[in-house]
């Protein structure tokens, strides 16, 4: 029987209790497989004891496992994105997990912000660019302190960066039972650098006749995702777009509470994560929705090649949306933490 290493990152906040249930879920859906769970305790709490984010040590171990199921990061004790950066940007940027993952899915109509959308609307996959744009810039500062002060943080891309995740996209798009067509989202009309997004994106689809080819200013995407989220199937785009348009995309299905996603690189040790916050002022009341970090758990189950497993799970997190036991997936649905999560391992 194969056994996978995964390691656990529970963070801060509500990260641990939903990792907790995702942890729960997957081994439910354990059928000829199994997994050796192990934790890890990085986070804000490890960092005002310690000093330290991941140790040299801990992190080329990680490197060593199958896959990563990470909780949430962020704490008020600490300055906006210290710990994000320690822990988070530390995986992405030393795993080289250059695709970020995030699938948007309706799972029923009930959770639906947008009057006459259904399931059969909104299903897509955004593949946003996981390693490059102002996030791997270093910031500078000129005439600081001075009513000149002027901040400076590149964006840069290159074209290994950008073919790469548009080729991963193309793919998706390949064996996903959708409408075959890949939305490039970029600023091209503004931003003059994203015309090495457009070449990039020729020249792959190149190799990609049967997929449709499509383009949208990130702005009108916004736009679209709300007036017809029907036309998309598979998108890409640069790691600052794929940001704000996954979060729009988590609203109108259903929530962040239900938003899943991957930072992956494919064939290597990748993490897992629902993309909500660490919500600290939740931290011990069980009262948020785990379903974001068991969809992650279905969506590290694909990765590691265990597909039917995986569909089990997304099957089994549906039937519970669509019952009646479940009346929101936000902290006022009134349904503890480990509830969800044993509704879910019921269904499965």
């Amino acid at each position: 029987m194969k056994t996978y290493r995964i390691g656990v990152l529970g963070g801060d906040g509500i990260g641990p209790e939903v990792a907790a249930e995702a942890v729960k879920v997957l081994r439910k859906a354990q059928d000829g497989f199994a997994f050796e769970f192990v934790e890890y305790p990085f986070g804000s709490d490890h960092y005002l004891k310690t000093q330290e984010f991941i140790p040299d040590r801990a992190f080329e171990e990680i490197r060593t496992l199958d896959a990563v199921l990470l909780g949430a990061l962020g704490d008020p004790r600490l300055a906006p994105g210290v710990v994000e950066r320690g822990i988070l940007f530390k995986l992405r940027f030393g795993l080289d997990l250059y695709v970020n993952l995030r699938p948007v899915k309706l799972y029923t109509e009930k959770l639906c912000p947008i009057k006459g959308k259904g399931p059969k609307d909104i299903d897509m996959v955004v593949c946003r660019e996981n390693t490059e744009d102002a996030y791997s810039g270093e910031v500078r500062y000129e005439k600081k302190g001075t009513p000149e002060e002027v901040a400076i943080q590149e964006a840069r891309y290159s074209w290994k960066g950008c073919e790469r995740i548009i080729r991963y996209a193309f793919e998706t798009a390949r064996r996903r039972n959708g409408k075959k067509k890949v939305t490039l989202v970029d600023k091209a009309n503004a931003v003059r650098a994203h015309e090495i997004w457009r070449r990039a994106y020729e020249h792959v689809a190149r190799d990609f006749p049967e997929v449709q080819k499509d383009f949208a200013y990130v702005d009108a995407t916004c736009m679209w995702f709300v007036k017809n989220p029907e036309s998309f199937d598979v998108l890409v785009t640069s790691n600052m777009f794929g940001d704000i348009i996954t979060d729009l995309g988590a609203m109108i299905q259903g929530g962040m509470g239900l938003a899943a996603g991957g930072n992956i690189h494919p064939g290597r040790v990748s993490v897992f994560e629902p993309i909500h916050g660490s919500a600290p002022k939740y931290k011990g009341q069980r009262k948020v929705s785990p379903l974001a970090a068991i969809l992650a758990g279905g969506m590290l189950l694909e990765h590691l090649g265990q597909k039917k497993a995986a569909d089990r799970i997304e099957a089994a997190v549906q039937k519970v949306l669509q019952s009646d036991a479940l009346p929101s997936i936000d902290a006022s649905s009134g349904v503890p933490t480990d509830k969800v999560g044993d509704m879910v391992v019921q269904a499965l």
